[in-house]
């Protein structure tokens, strides 16, 4: 991230979050990619031939490219100058998620959520006009 103020509109700003939370779902996710149990270091075994070749579901899955996963780890840097519960919400939001079940997942009346969620987009929105508050904030870790 340059030291250079970028101006971008609230809206701006929200389609961005709700493009990196796009980005997030499409970055692959092989099956068997994760931590396996005790014992599950061998492959699957085929019990029947018509599923060895491939006759099952096929889904074609589009993977971000590289400009998209970088401005996806922006927008998740840019999560860091909001408080946690600010920042579930606006992820919350940008994944597509109705009032109703942000409201329930967050503990609060839907104006309230609201408030807050305007409130965050601005943070985030100052945060980007000022260079100086994105070299010196206090919230970061400082071995990254």
């Amino acid at each position: 991230m340059s030291g250079l103020p970028i101006d971008l509109t609230p809206r701006e700003i929200e389609d961005r979050f709700e493009e990196a939370a796009l980005t997030m779902r499409r970055l692959p996710d092989p099956a068997g990619s994760g931590a396996r149990a005790w014992g599950r270091s061998w492959p699957d075994y085929v019990h029947d031939a018509r599923h060895a070749y491939g006759y099952g579901e096929f889904r074609v899955r589009i993977v971000p490219s590289a400009a998209e996963i970088q401005r996806m780890e922006e927008c998740i840097d840019w999560l860091r100058w909001l408080s946690p519960d600010d920042a579930k919400l606006v992820w919350f939001r940008a994944e597509g998620q109705r009032w109703r079940q942000v409201c329930i997942k967050i503990g609060c009346v839907r104006q309230t959520a609201w408030r807050r969620w305007v409130a965050a987009i601005l943070t985030v929105r100052n945060h980007l006009k000022s260079p100086t508050k994105r070299k010196a904030d206090p919230k970061s870790t400082g071995g990254r």
